[in-house]
């Protein structure tokens, strides 16, 4: 026999023993993969099929949580019953039948370190020790939550908004909505008990316009039928910017009731709205009510420049209007009248 003959006779024989293995370790009935949550209880199946001629004489669960680290947790023997040799499990785990056929077993108050491979092996004769793996998933729902931060007006780039998926498994993803130009920026913790914490937070150029903008938060993870969204407005603090309101530079002798608005946009809003003018004290004739001035008839004496302040925590602002009173209107037009008059009457008295 050839070298060449021997190398492919060894290959098919090679090729019979695995896919002997194979058909010997599908008598295992497992389920391949099951997920679970914290504090919450899981079932764990195995059944042996087609025993045929096959002496079954014990059935071991073991949990390998790292890849060659097999512990022994539950043990079932015909004559002798179970054990629970494992002192992690002391208490959480017991077989639902308590057969050689089925012997399938519950696991209580699970912990995120009972993630891992559970492998039912069966001790047999005369073909030995057969088995099958299940891949035990922990899951946890992160707890979610998102907050938009005050943050003053000003020309330098500052986290507006943060969200927080915290403790999940696997690791929530975190994105966000908006029309805002900014950026944003993520971190990744690793907690003790295998869950993650995520964290973003919004960047940005904080400026009075972008004060009550909306931002959206949107957290996505495993244990979410959807993704989450936390819908936030954006909070921009700034002092006073002051306009007055009101003049419409028609304030002749004698008119009444003129009223001047001093408008704020501010924020926090405004805590202090005053009045002045420039000369000194105000006018007798002129009224004040919070942000309004009211003249109650205009006269020489309000023909000065009225001064607006508002205060709020972060500062003041101010504006000034200038009033320029005018002579009567009705005046002019009772003389322009009666020129118009005169001017007709000389002219009916003009001779042909």
């Amino acid at each position: 026999m050839s070298a060449v003959t021997m190398i492919n006779c060894c290959l098919i024989l090679g090729a019979c023993l695995l896919s002997s293995q194979a058909v010997w370790s599908q008598r295992v009935r497992v389920e391949p993969e099951v997920t679970a949550y914290p504090n919450g209880s899981v079932n764990l199946r195995c059944e042996f099929t087609d025993s045929g001629s096959t002496k079954l004489t014990q059935v071991s669960w073991m949990f390998e949580r790292v890849e060659g680290d097999r512990h022994n947790i539950a043990v079932f023997h015909p004559q002798y019953g179970a054990s629970f040799p494992n002192k992690d499990f002391d208490g959480r785990v017991s077989f639902t039948k308590g057969s050689l056929e089925n012997p399938s077993i519950r696991i209580d108050k699970l912990r995120m370190a009972d993630a891992g491979r559970y492998i039912c092996e069966y001790a047999t004769y005369p073909s030995g020790n057969e088995q099958g793996t299940t891949t035990l998933i922990m899951l946890a729902k992160p707890r979610n939550t998102a907050i938009a931060i005050p943050v003053r007006a000003s020309s330098s780039e500052v986290v507006v908004a943060s969200c927080e998926a915290a403790q999940g498994k696997p690791e929530a993803t975190i994105s966000w909505i908006t029309n805002i130009a900014g950026r944003y920026n993520h971190t990744s913790v690793p907690e003790r008990d295998g869950t993650v914490t995520v964290k973003s937070e919004y960047r940005m150029i904080p400026t009075p316009a972008e004060n009550g903008k909306e931002i959206t938060c949107v957290v996505n993870q495993r244990t979410q039928v959807e993704p989450r969204p936390f819908p936030l407005k954006l909070v921009v603090e700034y002092p006073p910017t002051v306009t007055i309101e009101g003049y419409d530079n028609n304030w002749y002798m004698g008119r009444t009731d003129a009223v001047l608005t001093c408008q704020a946009d501010a924020n926090p809003a405004p805590t202090d709205v005053s009045w002045t003018v420039a000369s000194g004290q105000l006018p007798p004739s002129v009224q004040v009510d919070q942000n309004r001035l009211l003249v109650r008839k205009v006269d020489e004496t309000v023909n000065t420049t009225f001064v607006c302040e508002v205060k709020n925590s972060l500062g003041s602002g101010k504006k000034e209007l200038v009033a320029m009173v005018i002579e009567n209107t009705g005046t002019h037009l009772h003389a322009h009248m009666q020129a118009h008059a005169q001017l007709k009457t000389a002219h009916k008295a003009r001779p042909c």
